[in-house]
């Protein structure tokens, strides 16, 4: 008989009371308790930054963190409405300057890049290499990402019009 624990965590806005098994990750509840599959589950020990949220603040990999330390946390995923139906100037700039090519690797991506420029609104290219240095991609070499960061750094800088 396995243990269990009772957690509360807000996903996204969307609060959650649930009951789960004491040795499953935060990735496990957040894909199969609440179905919340933008979360993507990689490696599942850390090495390739899929499985990125933003707890209470801080970035962090979900199959790292048992879901009982993340009782009473605020959770942001991808998933995360952050400019109404738009994409934000991270996304925007992404797209624009091709930071990414099968996309499995995208949603950490962003998230490791929405941290790092909320911190730092204008980063040197070696912080954004740093920033996104947890978050493996096979396909795109990681020029076009920090050429994405750049970017969406210009534009989160640009006066609203």
């Amino acid at each position: 008989m396995s243990d269990t624990v009772d957690i509360s965590v807000e996903v996204d806005g969307d609060p959650a009371h649930l009951t789960v098994e004491a040795d499953l990750t935060l990735l496990d509840v957040l894909r199969e308790e609440l179905g919340r599959t933008e979360v993507r589950a990689g490696c599942r020990n850390g090495d390739c930054g899929t499985c990125t949220a933003v707890v209470d603040g801080r970035c962090v990999k979900t199959c790292l963190i048992l879901a009982a330390r993340a009782d009473g946390a605020r959770v942001k995923t991808i998933a995360t409405p952050s400019d109404g139906d738009r994409p934000d100037a991270v996304q925007r700039a992404f797209m624009e300057q091709y930071g990414f090519q099968c996309g499995f690797c995208l949603p950490g991506m962003l998230l490791a890049a929405t941290d790092l420029l909320d911190r730092d609104p204008n980063p040197s290219a070696a912080a954004i290499r740093d920033a996104l240095s947890g978050n493996l991609c096979r396909c795109t070499g990681y020029t076009n990402a920090v050429r994405a960061v750049q970017r969406a750094a210009e534009l989160r800088n640009q006066p609203p019009s």
